[in-house]
């Protein structure tokens, strides 16, 4: 079942669910705000919850509406993409072979069909950054085991749409965003270490912050410039 409610200038889409717990989402671009409750929570105790994020709710508004983000993709050649924080020079190359990308200097070459959609180009570049993303991943996951005493079972990557990574820490899961390959290798092992510390620290706790302080005594410098850096153009939807 799905109800709005209202809290001042604020629109709440609640959709209640076969879950055990509420989940508080702000998503990109413009800040809207939704709430997954269970099916046994009333209406007016979603509200109560929800007035007591509001402070939480309008940071993080501000936050997504000050970001900048990318202009709409076009897959068009000379077109600037990103892998590593680096920015490269789209060269579309006709290839009747399996579509694929390449870095070459400052280029990104993709090969493609020549009547390749938009679409089609898309995925095959979203795929590319998807292995960037699960490669480097693995070799922090690697480096961090050891140092850290934890067991990362999986490495999930996709397109996440509020957040840069998350844990299971009951499977030994991380979840990572494919937009992080567009990000400096720091941000992306920031974001490695934050969830593998959650197999030792489920919540954002004085625990969890001791964790990060201990074992990456720099990681709000390197939370500011993942936070600083562009967001991909998305519509995103509900």
């Amino acid at each position: 079942m799905t109800s709005e409610i209202q809290l001042g200038d604020i629109d709440v889409r609640v959709v209640h669910k076969a879950i055990k717990n509420v989940h508080l989402s702000v998503y990109p671009p413009d800040g809207r705000v939704h709430i997954s409750a269970p099916h046994e929570m009333r209406l007016d105790k979603v509200r109560i919850f929800a007035i007591s994020k509001l402070g939480w709710i309008k940071e993080q508004q501000k936050k997504i509406r000050a970001q900048e983000r990318e202009t709409q993709r076009e897959y068009v050649d000379r077109e600037s993409h990103y892998l590593w924080g680096e920015r490269y020079l789209l060269v579309n190359v006709p290839s009747t072979g399996p579509a694929r990308v390449e870095i070459n200097h400052k280029a990104l070459r993709l090969h493609s069909h020549p009547e390749s959609s938009t679409e089609k180009r898309e995925s095959v570049v979203a795929a590319w950054y998807r292995e960037q993303v699960r490669v480097v991943a693995s070799e922090f996951v690697q480096k961090w085991e050891p140092v850290l005493g934890v067991k990362v079972l999986h490495i999930f990557v996709q397109k996440m749409r509020t957040k840069w990574g998350s844990c299971r820490p009951d499977r030994g899961h991380i979840r990572l965003n494919t937009e992080l390959a567009k990000k400096p290798k720091e941000c992306l092992e920031y974001i490695v270490v934050h969830e593998m510390v959650h197999l030792l620290e489920p919540h954002h706790n004085k625990r969890f912050l001791l964790y990060m302080d201990k074992f990456l005594p720099h990681w709000k410098l390197i939370r500011e410039e993942l936070n600083r850096a562009p967001l991909a153009h998305e519509d995103w939807q509900y």
